[in-house]
């Protein structure tokens, strides 16, 4: 046995709370898997930790690996897929997801997948999405608290009045939004298509929401004019440009890459602006050394794992919605079947209607 053998692993069984779910009724609580560290736990995850050994330090790894073994075993027995969003931690990320991506990727394969249970990994407007996107399918979030800050700024009231105020301008909205906001707009978007679907609809002014910040960009790349809303990412308004400049004073030589969702005066000192997908294109099809990713922590770690070569300077600020979820709360969400998000009805249809036109245009 090897070195990480020497640690062992400890968990608590978690109790089911409340009456049964009527999904519970059907498929059934199965039985919690045994989370202690093997050497057959060690061999049947040594393919999985060998991606990510520079990420996850080896002392860490008996304690994860439990874990993933269970998770992949429980996602055959269920017929369910796990989708994970970049934000998500190397161990999730690497080790248990199937489809991984930004927010229009994982859009997109919820639509693709042959499973019964989708879940996932991400926060609470993503799972909503996938629902929209899959009525049939049964979506669970491992902790249904993995808010937004960005989506917790607006409701579909505050669409509502914006519309009155603005008779006849269409509404493009970010897809980092609930779904009452979505089936108030016109159409969605993300970071990465965000100027191709305003300037799909051919008009000269467009509602743009919630992202003050993405809008400002999106302004800075289209005629369109842009009436924006104030709201912010929490992890991504947290740069300011003087951070930036205090990296690169110390070290001239390291390139910076930011999320469209900071602030200007970050993105001003920025060599590349970009959506999660496109900052990852970034760095695998480049020839970069030292790379400073301005955008939420996890991410620059899971690219790292991909790309050993080139060296992250990470300024880190965790998403605290994103880091609620977790490799336990996974479990536990095969497990016990919870939690299983829901859309009204009256709201899903309209809200789907305005992600579909948004995948549609983006083929």
């Amino acid at each position: 046995m090897s070195a990480l053998s020497s640690v062992a692993s400890t968990a608590t069984k978690p109790l089911p709370q409340g009456a049964p779910s009527p999904l519970v009724k059907r498929l059934g609580i199965l039985p919690m898997p045994n989370l202690e560290w093997t050497p057959e736990i060690e061999r049947e995850t040594a393919h999985i930790y060998a991606r990510v050994q520079h990420v996850i330090p080896s002392v860490e790894w008996p304690f994860h690996a439990p874990y993933i073994a269970a998770i992949n075993r429980l996602k055959k027995e269920r017929n369910a897929v796990i989708l994970a969003h970049n934000y998500q931690t190397p161990e999730i990320f690497h080790g248990v997801a199937d489809i991984v991506g930004d927010s229009l990727q994982l859009a997109r394969k919820a639509t693709e997948v042959d499973a019964d249970i989708i879940v996932q990994c991400g926060v609470h407007f993503m799972a909503e999405t996938s629902k929209l996107l899959n009525p049939e399918k049964t979506i669970l979030i491992p902790d249904t608290r993995a808010g937004c800050s960005l989506a917790a700024s607006i409701t579909g009231a505050d669409v509502r009045l914006l519309k009155q105020r603005y008779p006849g301008v269409p509404v493009v909205t970010y897809v980092n939004s609930s779904a009452d906001v979505k089936a108030e707009t016109d159409v969605c978007c993300t970071s990465s298509n965000a100027v191709q679907i305003v300037e799909s609809l051919g008009v000269d002014r467009v509602i743009f929401l919630p992202d003050e910040y993405l809008g400002q960009y999106v302004a800075t790349q289209t005629k369109v004019k842009l009436i924006l809303w104030k709201g912010h990412c929490e992890v991504h308004e947290r740069f300011t440009g003087e951070e930036l400049r205090a990296y690169r004073e110390a070290d001239p030589t390291i390139e910076i890459i930011a999320h469209p969702e900071c602030p200007p005066d970050v993105l001003a000192e920025a060599d590349f602006t970009g959506s999660t997908a496109h900052m990852i294109d970034w760095v695998k099809t480049g020839q970069h050394k030292r790379v400073l990713m301005v955008t939420e922590c996890s991410m620059a770690s899971n690219v790292a794992a991909e790309v050993p070569e080139v060296d992250f300077i990470r300024p880190c600020n965790l998403c605290p919605h994103m880091k609620r979820i977790t490799l336990p709360k996974i479990l536990d969400s095969l497990v016990y079947l919870r939690d299983e998000v829901i859309v009204d009805p009256a709201i899903a249809q309209k809200a789907r209607a305005s992600v579909e036109r948004m995948i549609a245009l983006g083929r």
